[in-house]
Parts: structure tokens; sequence; C-alpha cells
């Protein structure tokens, strides 16, 4: 018979496997006594629910008595509960016969004796012998009772008696277990649970849980185990299953135990809260603290009750801490000394309210913290807030003075919050740890501090976040700082300067960022010559989306003239650095100069911004060997400094020279990392955006997917210094070139065209330029390709970049086709072959094999031996760097000039499933396209696309094209 067993958790059982294994074949060596204690909600009832469920035979009895907490409990409360759904008892007493389908009977014969329990068991009244004559003694019919209750359990046979929550057992209850304990029915299996905190006979008290000794004879088997929680990884794993995904960060599992000390029962109700979030299926690290659970206020409430008012009040206290804290910091906060403090203590862990390790005290868990800090009265917070921050003040080594700033805002003293908030960033940005610097003076000026201190917090503010990537809120908080009109000249016009700074590197806001700085410069001159030649020298700094380069020329121009004025040797260097960047962007000859006066002053953070933009600027103009010994130089000042825009901006810088250089191995992972991770620093995003595009286009052959990044990657830059407005330009106009839309390919190269006219920044139009020549040819308008390579000249004529001039080689290359018949094949020869040779110099493999190609393309259209031959050096050359893409295009171009190719042995087929190329081909296809019109756009031949469409049809199981788009999904 089986009577009420524990509900099974709705959650999977993890961690207790090993438990379990150990357990039940113990249990089966009657008589047995397992003891299983543990915290509330840890998950005895759902471990003893799965013990019996592996120990249960047939025939069988098993009894499940919970014990209920009470006032004044009903003596056997629980035994009578259980008792009455044990089924009918057994034909010799007198009773009809079982009922078909009834639970088992109870089997043997009763013992006279059992007839006592007839009042207690009045549904088995009938069926039990005849009640005994009362003795009229009540301690001998209490005796005469706890004997029935041992024959009746003694008659069960083979059978399996719970017990749970034994820390709520009655008296008459416990009397009884205690008597079957000394001498078990030798066919008996007795499992107690009970609540403790502590490990059964670690507590000098003997308050193990268990209401009595557990003495039994040396025949029994005795298991006791102690239900540990969870670890953070067994949390992690219990959320994933109850989220029904497959497994959840590990910062989140991480945050997950800290909220919930492990507990299963308190984990499945934070979850159970928030059911259709998101975040929490996902197991985002920026989930917000979850709602407190009743069950949790309701458990702590409970234990609090039960404490001393001396012994609340020193609870009181840690909540208010928070942290782990010795006696001392707890009894100054509580109000009390030191032997009072500890008897509150040894209550408090008695009751399972705190636990200790290594001198300290603390709540099991984040969760039961709350519960016991939404008990301290409102008004009785700020005071014991306020005592906590002067405590930690006397007490605490290094001073956790964020800490204390928290406790003296909640004590409604903003002053002093201010000023420990501006001390701990204080003490962050010396530590090079500008994220938290950026953080604390934010929340400083949050607190509301005094004029004088805000104005103060705000300058420190706006130097230290430059190198933090801060949020929305730091240009926000010192705008409403600049608007109070409360700052002198000087500190207006820095803070204005940096908040320029902020907003263009960090905000996506270009032009706007431009402004600001211009404005700071009269501010600036009032006060200090060499933060208005700071300002001057940002402002020359150029870029696509800015001003016309002859604008940025004049402030270079006005800060240099300023330069002999500057007496400090801080922002002399910080002016020389911002020239020589300009300078190398400008593509000016004199940069280099610039660079080599730069003063051996310029370190850490300057450092690494300075050689970041050299390296950028280096790569872009076509200076490989600069380029990497400016980026050696950055990361070195990088890895001595935390701050975490300039490592963005370092790696960003790198990723972009990796690509530039042909160095596409394993870049695409790295680039898709640094794409998630500075999302929130527009230039570094679109920058990781654009290479993610581009290595999806040319060595996967995702058109689709290469376009949604590079259009996402332009409208996510903020100015541009060249990198990628013109690089996403020419990799769409090139997907258009090989698609057969000239027209199109034209109108994707006008955009950046533009902008390189508008500014005059033809040193920057290396990419663009030779795809757009292409393309304007290609569309029969070779008037205009001559005129847009006359501009290049002329916009290069003085500059020193060595890429702008190979572009500009490769273009009069390209422009052969429009010069008719005329043109010698050795002249183009000789135009091809510096092209490519000027690139290959340049490190730059990839558009050496673009020159090749369109070399080989030439040839063989104009009916000159060898151009196979150098089609198959641009195949080599694209193998060399896993063009895919280009490879297939360079191909087809083959077979429609009757050359054969060979094709390479594939990888393995994909059996009844679409490969990658039939799912690309048979998504086109259900858009409406034609075979000819997919052949253009993934560089196919016609044949093999014919080939994909009928396979994909085939294994989707349609007949025909337009019922593809239902079958293919996501």
């Amino acid at each position: 018979m089986n009577a009420e067993p524990p509900p099974s958790a709705p959650g999977p059982l993890i961690g207790r496997s090993p438990l379990l294994d150990a357990v039940c074949p113990e249990l089966d060596r009657r008589p047995a006594v397992v003891v299983i204690t543990g915290e509330a909600g840890v998950g005895k009832s759902r471990l003893v629910h799965e013990l019996l469920q592996r120990t249960r035979s047939p025939g069988a009895v098993t009894l499940v008595a919970r014990c209920q907490e009470s006032e004044a409990p009903f003596p056997f409360a629980p035994l009578i509960e259980a008792l009455s759904h044990a089924g009918p008892l057994p034909a010799d007493t007198g009773a009809p016969p079982p009922v078909t389908g009834a639970p088992p009977p109870v089997t043997g014969v009763l013992p006279p004796v059992t007839g006592a329990l007839r009042g207690l068991l009045p549904d088995l009244a009938d069926r039990l012998p005849p009640a005994p004559p009362p003795l009229g003694e009540p301690r001998a019919e209490h005796h005469r009772v706890l004997r029935a209750l041992r024959a009746l359990t003694a008659s069960l046979g083979e059978a399996v008696l719970v017990v749970e929550d034994l820390q709520w057992a009655d008296e008459a209850t416990c009397a009884f277990l205690r008597a079957v304990v000394s001498d078990p029915p030798p066919r008996l299996g007795l499992v107690l649970t009970a609540r403790s905190a502590t490990v059964p006979h670690t507590d000098a008290e003997g308050r193990d849980g268990l209401p009595f000794p557990l003495r039994t004879p040396a025949h029994v088997t005795v298991v006791e185990r102690h239900l540990a929680p969870l670890s953070a990884a067994e949390t992690g794993a219990l959320a994933a299953g109850l989220l029904g995904v497959r497994a959840v960060s590990e910062e989140f599992a991480d945050r997950l135990h800290r909220w919930t000390g492990g507990l299963p029962h308190v984990i499945e109700e934070v979850l159970r809260g928030r059911p259709d979030s998101a975040e929490f299926r996902t197991g985002l690290a920026g989930v917000p603290e979850p709602p407190l659970p009743a069950s949790v206020r309701r458990t702590v409430v409970e234990r609090l009750r039960r404490l001393p008012s001396a012994a609340r009040q020193v609870v009181a206290a840690a909540a208010v801490l928070g942290d782990p804290a010795p006696v001392e910091l707890l009894g100054a906060v509580a109000g009390s000394d030191d032997p009072g403090t500890r008897r509150a203590l040894a209550a408090a862990l008695r009751e399972g309210v705190v636990r200790t390790a290594d001198g300290t005290y603390a709540f099991p868990y984040e969760l039961a913290r709350r519960a016991a800090y939404e008990a301290v009265a409102e008004p009785e917070r700020p005071v014991l807030h306020l005592r906590a921050a002067r405590a930690l003040a006397r007490h605490a080594s290094p001073l956790p003075l964020a800490v204390i700033a928290g406790h003296y805002r909640r004590a409604g003293r903003p002053a002093q919050a201010a000023r420990f908030l501006e001390a701990a960033a204080d003490r962050a940005a010396g530590d090079g740890d500008a994220g938290t610097a950026t953080a604390h003076y934010l929340d400083a000026l949050r607190v509301g501090p005094s004029p004088v201190a805000r104005d103060r917090i705000a300058l420190k503010l706006a130097r230290v976040a430059l190198n933090a990537r801060p949020g929305p809120q730091v240009p926000a908080a010192l705008r409403q700082v600049l608007d109070r009109r409360s700052l002198g000249p000087g500190p207006s016009g820095e803070i204005r300067l940096l908040l320029g700074l902020l907003l263009r590197n960090q905000s996506g806001s270009g032009l706007e960022a431009l402004e600001e700085i211009a404005r700071a410069v009269p501010d600036l001159l009032a006060v200090s010559t060499g933060q208005a030649a700071r300002a001057l020298a940002i402002t020359a700094i150029p870029s696509l989306k800015g001003w016309p380069v002859g604008e940025h020329r004049r402030l270079l121009a006005e800060a240099e003239r300023l330069l002999p004025e500057i007496e400090e040797e801080d922002l002399r260097a910080a002016v020389l650095a911002n020239r020589a960047t300009a300078l190398a962007l400008l593509g000016d000859p004199a940069a280099w100069e610039a660079v080599a006066d730069l003063p051996d002053t310029i370190t850490g953070e300057a450092a690494a911004r300075a050689y970041a933009n050299l390296a950028g600027a280096a790569t872009s103009l076509g200076h490989p060997e600069r380029a990497r010994a400016f980026q050696a130089r950055a990361w070195l000042a990088v890895r001595t400094n935390h701050a975490p825009y300039l490592e963005a901006f370092v790696e960003t810088t790198d990723v972009v020279a990796a690509f530039t250089g042909g160095r596409w191995k394993g870049l695409l992972r790295r680039a898709e990392r640094a794409e998630e991770q500075y999302r929130d620093v527009p230039d570094f995003h679109a920058e990781a955006l654009l290479v993610c595009g581009l290595l999806r286009l040319h060595t996967k052959g995702q058109t689709d997917v290469a376009r949604r990044l590079l259009e996402r990657a332009v409208r996510t830059t903020a100015l541009d210094t060249g990198v990628v407005l013109t690089a996403a330009a020419a990799a769409v106009t090139r997907v258009h070139l090989a698609a057969g839309r000239p027209a199109q390919a034209v109108q994707a190269a006008e955009g950046a065209l533009h902008h390189v006219r508008r500014t005059g920044a033809w040193m920057w139009a290396t990419a663009i330029a030779p795809p757009a020549v292409e393309a304007l040819i290609r569309d029969g308008r070779p008037g205009e390709a001559h005129r847009l390579v006359a501009e290049l000249a002329a916009g290069i004529a003085d500059r020193d970049a060595p890429a702008a001039r190979a572009a500009l080689s490769t273009c009069r290359a390209l422009l052969i086709v429009t010069d008719g018949p005329q043109a010698g094949s050795g002249a183009s020869d000789a135009l091809y072959a510096a092209a490519a040779d000027a690139w290959t110099r340049l490190e730059r493999p990839y558009e050496a094999a673009y020159v090749k190609e369109a070399w080989g393309l030439h040839l063989l259209a104009s009916g000159v031996a060898g151009g196979r031959t150098v089609l198959h050096e641009a195949i080599a050359a694209y193998h060399a760097v896993d063009g895919v893409w280009d490879v297939l295009r360079c191909q087809r171009e083959l077979r429609e000039h009757g050359q054969i190719t060979v094709r390479r042995p594939g990888a393995l087929g994909y059996g009844d499933h679409l490969s990658p190329r039939e799912r690309a081909v048979a998504r086109l296809a259900s858009l409406g396209l034609s075979n000819r019109e997919i052949a253009r756009e993934l560089v196919l031949s016609h044949r093999t696309v014919e080939h994909h469409v009928a396979r994909a049809l085939r294994k989707l199981g349609v007949s025909s094209r337009t019922e593809i788009g239902s079958h293919l999904g996501p």
C-alpha cells in the first residue's frame, strides 16, 4: 500500500545521484534507519521520493507521515494520518474480504493491543481488534497506545515508514519513533527527515534536527546524510533544465547561485517567477536581481520570530551590512556589546538564519538577506546604515569606500555619500581601472553633491571616461553640469572638450562631437593655451563623415601655431601626438618626422591611443612595416593599463590590419567576438562588422549575410578614418559586378565616392576606386571612369599614400579596355604587372590577386595567349587567403571563356539534407529569381544552379519552386 508519497519536484534531479546510489542498498538491509537532514528548500522531500521509487518492491507497504508546525499539535497526528490510508486489515480479524483493486491488506494477525487504536483510527475501527477496557490512568493509556502503534507497524511486514519534518514532531510522535528506533521491526525501513543547517553531530548543543537521540541496536543499518546545497555548476544545470535550454552561461549560474544559495526549491521559485523572460531563458549576465519569492520571505520571517529581540537586532545589522562581517563590526552596527553579540549569533546559527566562515557571519544566500532586510522596520534602516558607514570607517582596512558611500546614501546623507564615492573613484583611477572610476564618479553626481563638489567630480568624470567605454549616461550627466553654467571658463572648456571626445569616439555623433570640441576652444584659450591647442589638434584629425580636408589642415595649423606657448609637458605631448595622427591620416609626408618628434613622456594610456591611431593610419595608407611597429607599441601600452576603451581600440585596429594583410585564418571568429564585445563603441563596432561582412563574403560566399553586415557597419560608424565606408562600398560593388549588375554596382559605389569628393580625402579611396572604375566601364560610362581616375591622381599627387598609388595603378590598367584595339598588349601587361607588384610590396595579397584576375580576363577577352595562366595565378592567390567566393568567380569566368577547370575533391555528401549551397540556391529560387539570376548572384554556372534546384526539390519533397519557401524553415 502507498500512503501519499511525496510529490515529485518539477525540475530535474541534479547532484543527488551519488547519494541515492549509496543510500538505496543500505535501506534494503532491514531493519534500517535512514536520516536525511538539511535546511529548508534543499530537496529532502524530493530525495526521499526518488529513494522510494528506487527501493519499492511489489507487495511492500509505504507509509508517509508529515509533521506540521503547530503551537498545540495533536498527539500522534502525522502517524494517524499515514495509517488512516493503510488500506483494509486482514480477514481473520472479522473484517470483510478486501475490495477488488484496493491497496494490499495489512498482513498477519493483529495483536489485541492494537484495539487501543480504534479511537485514533476511526476509519479502521471496524477492522481492528476489540478495544481493551480503559486503564483509568493517562500515562498508562499513553503507553498502551505506543505499544499498539508499534505492534501495528510491525504487522505491516515488508514496509517503509517515512516521517518528514521531524523538527515539528509532537512529543507523542517522538516517543513512538524513539521506541521504534531502539527496537525496530525486522522488516522495517524507517526514513526520517529534519531541517538542520549543520551536519549531524557537529552542534555542541545537540541540535542536529532530530528531536531525540538516535540510539539503535548494533544489528540495525543506520545511514545519516546531510543534504548540502547545490554547487554553482549544479545550479546552472538545474536552471537549464527548468528553462528548457541546453545550458546557461557560467556567469548567470554563479549569479543564480549567489541569489539562491544553491537551494533547489528557491531556484525553482526564482525561475518560475520569470517564465517568459528571454534574459532568463538565455542566461544573460545582465539579468536584474529577481523578485523575492514569498516562500523565502516566509521561511526567513518564521525563523526570525523564534529569535530573541537582541538576536533579531544583530541579524538586522548583518542584513544591512550585506557582506560577511566579524563579531566586532556586527556589534557596532547593532549597538550590542561583545558577549551579547556572540549570544545573538549563536541563536541565529541554531535557527539557520546565518552561517559562519573564517570568523565572519553572513546569510546563506542573497535572497535570504533581502528577506531579513525587508523585515527591518523602515524607520530603523537609516539608523543602521549610518552606524554601518561609521563602523566600517573605523574597523575596515582597506576602507571599502564605495560600500561606505552606499550606507551613507541609504542613511540620507548625500554629501558624505558623494565624498566617499569620489574617493573610491580616485582610488580606481589611480589603479588604472577607468571603468570602475567612471561608474563611481557617475554615481557621485547622481547622489546630489554640493555645487563645488559636483563641478569637481564632473571634471574628473570627463577625464577618466575616455578610456572606459561608458554608456550614454556619461555624456548626459556632463551636459547637465554644463547647462547649470556654474563652471569657470577653464573647467567648462575642458569638460566640453572631453565631452566632444566622448561623443566622437563612443556615441556615434561625429559632426556633433567636432562642433562640441570647437565650442570649447574659446573657453580654453582664456585659461590654458595648451588645452586650446589640444582641442584644435583633436578637431584637426580628419574623417570621411567630418569636414573637408582643408578645414582640418587649417585647424592643425592653428594648433601648431600655439605649440611654442605650451608650458605643460603632458599637454604638449598630447598635442604632438594628435598632430602626428592628423598628418599620418592626411597622408602628409611630414607625418613620420612628427612621429619621430614625439616625446618619451608619452606612456601608458596616451601611448596606447597615439600608437593605435598611427597603426590604423599606416595600415590604411600602405605602410605595413610601420603599422606593425606602431601596433606592437600600442599593445605594449594597453597590457600595462586596464583601459577597456583602449583595449577595444587596439584590438579592432589589429583585426582590420589582419584582414588588409590577407591573414584570414581564424580571423572571422576573432572579428565576431569583437563585434559582440564592442557594440557600445560605434566606430570599433563598425570596424568589427566590416571585417565580419568581408570575411562572410570572401571566405564563405554568403553574399546576403555579408551585405547585411556591411550595411550595418556603414550605419554604425561615427566618423570613419578611411576604413569602413570605402571598404564596405567596394565589397557591395564587387557583388553586383559578379552578378552582372554594373548599373547597381555604380550605384553602390556612389555613396562612398561622395564622401571622398566632399572631404577631398582621396588618400582613403584605395578600396573603392578600382571596383568603381570597373563598374563605370562595364556600365558603358568610360568618360566618367577616366574622370574618376584623374580625380584620384590629383588628390594623392602630394600625399604619402602607397596604397592609394597602387589603387591608381590598378585603375589605369583597368582603363586599357577603353582605349580600343590600338592599345598594345605590351602596354597593358606592363600596367597590370606594375599594379600587381605594387600590391605585393604592400603585403596585400587580395588586391594583388584582384589585379591578376582583371589582367587574365583582359587577356582572354583580347584573345591573347597567357590569359588562362594569369587567371590560374589569381585563383592560386585567392586560394592562399581562403577567398572561396573569389575562386568560384574566377572558375566561372574561365568556363565562360571556354576554359575547362579541374574540380578539386569535394566534401562528403549531405544525404537527404540540403547542403549550404543547395539551401542558398533554394532560398533565392523561392524568392522568384530565375536560374540565370541565381547564377549571377552566387557566382555559379547556369548548369550548376539547375542541378542544385533539382536536388533541392527532390530533398524537400516538392514539385515546384513556389512550394520551396514553406519547406525551407528558418
